[in-house]
């Protein structure tokens, strides 16, 4: 019988590697209570270390450049709809 891989959700992950960060548990109770490998939370745990940082950015400035680097593609989609809409009209679609 061939087992399949199991997928943990961002919240699951996130929650499993605060408590490793924590440190009130040692790995090894960790993988216990949450039925996942060792070494699968040093490497969750790692990457929320990494990435501690990104949460204490501003906000604005990744949403600013969200922003502008969408609104051509927004325009484009709605010049495409139009066009297609158009020829949908003519072609008798």
């Amino acid at each position: 019988m061939k087992s399949t891989r199991r997928k943990h959700s961002p919240d699951f992950k996130a929650k499993v590697a605060m408590a490793a960060a924590r440190g009130d548990k040692t790995i090894s109770e960790l993988a216990a209570e949450f039925k996942v490998h060792p070494h699968q939370i040093q490497m969750w745990k790692k990457v929320l270390v990494e990435n501690v940082t990104a949460l204490f950015e501003k906000p604005s400035s990744t949403s600013e450049t969200k922003s502008e680097d969408s609104e051509p593609l927004y325009a484009k989609i709605g010049q495409l709809t139009i066009e297609r809409d158009f020829l949908a009209r003519k072609l008798g679609h």
